[in-house]
């Protein structure tokens, strides 16, 4: 696969700039960290070439220095809301990503629930990490936030807030995803921080909308329709242009923002160091793009999966009917339809023909392959048992699953589980294929080859079962599915 972004170039231009931004303070720095700090995949699949853990990399080398504190908003709680690519709710997430940052050497000192207004699940939420030995502060819904400044900052807006405890002069900010809170949180800081004699400065590391970018650039088209469900909206910073008579893009919420950040830091310094929330970042991702090209492909068929899962949603009977015509309208200005993406067109070229559920997938090597339902599998399981004989070399007649073998699971399934289905699911048929790798050379060969899936896109007729999503998951597979529903599901 092409590579358009040079990581490693990455790395060492954000770090040196980092260093440089926290030197500007004094006491302490209050760093908001945008995006996903572990498994930022959308960064990957956007910028081929960038690892999705790339920003934890560049945090360990302060982590002597440095603490983080997790955020999450309370309506995020209340809805389930979940990521997307991780399958996972936002509070589950929480509690994970403390995990993962301890595990890697990193200090997480606390818990911010945002937004909140008496929410009984943050509440549940609240006491289940305290359990855990976790610090949780609350963090209120302001009357008039974000623009009824006067309101904001004083003793009945942040001044209400919980008072985070922090011990180290770098303080990161973070969350499992978008619209939990993180830049308040950190402004309630510095309010609170003035408060008790603590000069403490801010800064942000979002790597999304890329500053340096067109407005329109298929990048950061893909970030909009990322946040689709939140609204958001790529603008060029009016503020920046009246400053320095320079266009850069920033979003909505930043931009909204602005002022309160900007009477903050007149409150604690006299004077705001920031002219514009462009200034107020740190982001270096613009400078380490080295095939436009590449990204901008990679960007468009990102906006085209992302269609996918809100038309999903819609199918599912979520509210997302907002979301959807949002993405209809960042694929006309990326200037792509579903059609430009090779798997759409094949999986749903062979349904029309066979009128049966099919999946079709694209390898690393530009290779399409196909598969339908049949009496033994589901689309989805024959797709990976397809692909992997293709890649091991095995010819595609050959079975890397005897039919005496299948028929037993069918059995298991519907005479003693109850299910309806009886063909073999993604997770059942790799089991199979495991337990046929003991003796079979060509099946240890195709389960060999699993790994070599990881970044090939994959597209389905029919939306599919959990289960078959769950194992594209892990696979790493970047799939997307018609909105149809499947019998029997």
């Amino acid at each position: 696969m092409k590579i358009g972004f040079d990581n490693d170039k990455y790395l060492k231009m954000q770090s040196e700039y980092i260093m440089k931004r926290i030197e500007k303070f004094g006491d302490k720095l209050y760093l908001e960290f945008g995006g996903k700090l572990l498994d930022d995949y959308h960064a990957s699949r956007v910028l081929p070439g960038f690892e999705p853990d790339s920003k934890l990399k560049m945090l360990l080398k302060l982590a002597d220095k440095a603490e983080v504190v997790i955020v999450i908003g309370a309506d995020s709680i209340e809805q389930n809301k979940k990521r997307e690519d991780l399958g996972i709710t936002y509070d589950e997430d929480v509690v994970r990503l403390v995990e993962g940052y301890r595990s890697c050497g990193l200090y997480v000192s606390s818990v911010v629930v945002t937004k909140y207004a008496g929410q009984v699940a943050a509440d549940i939420f609240k006491e289940k990490l305290e359990k855990k030995g976790i610090k949780v502060y609350r963090h209120y819904v302001i009357e008039g936030y974000p623009t009824n400044v006067s309101q904001i900052v004083s003793d009945e807006g942040f001044g209400k807030n919980d008072y985070i405890e922090t011990s180290r002069p770098l303080v990161v900010v973070t969350a499992p995803g978008p619209g939990s809170g993180k830049m308040a949180t950190c402004l309630s800081q510095l309010y609170h921080e003035n408060k008790r004699g603590i000069k403490a400065g801010y800064a942000k590391f979002e790597t999304f909308p890329i500053w340096n970018l067109p407005l329109k650039h298929p990048v950061n088209l893909a970030y909009e329709a990322a946040t689709a469900d939140l609204n958001d909206v790529n603008m060029i910073d009016p503020f920046h242009l009246e400053a320095y008579g320079v266009t850069t893009v920033n979003y909505n919420r930043d931009i909204e923002i602005f002022p309160v950040l900007n009477a903050v830091f007149e409150e604690i310094y006299g004077e705001n160091l920031y002219k514009s929330p462009t200034d107020m970042g740190v982001n270096m991702a613009g400078n380490c793009i080295i095939d436009d090209e590449v990204c901008c492909q990679a960007s468009k068929m990102e906006v085209i999966r992302r269609y996918y899962r809100a038309l999903n949603k819609l199918a599912m009977g979520e509210d997302t009917e907002n979301e959807v015509y949002k993405i209809e309208l960042l694929l006309k200005q990326a200037k792509v339809t579903t059609d430009d993406r090779a798997v759409t067109v094949a999986a749903k070229k062979r349904a029309e023909l066979l009128g049966v559920p099919t999946a079709a997938i694209e390898l690393k090597d530009g290779t399409i392959i196909t598969s339908k339902t049949s009496d033994l599998l589901g689309a989805s399981a024959a797709l990976l048992l397809n692909a992997l004989k293709y890649l091991a070399g095995v010819e595609h007649d050959t079975h890397l699953i005897y039919p005496s073998a299948i028929e037993p699971i069918q059995d298991l399934k519907v005479g003693y589980l109850g299910s309806k289905n009886p063909r073999l699911h993604t997770d059942e048929v790799l089991i199979a294929l495991a337990i046929s790798a003991v003796d079979d050379e060509n099946a240890r060969l195709a389960m060999s080859k699993l790994p070599e899936l990881r970044g090939c896109q994959v597209h389905t007729s029919v939306m599919l079962s959990e289960v078959d999503l769950g194992v594209f998951k892990k696979l790493g597979v970047d799939l997307t599915c018609e909105p149809v529903l499947k019998k029997g599901r």
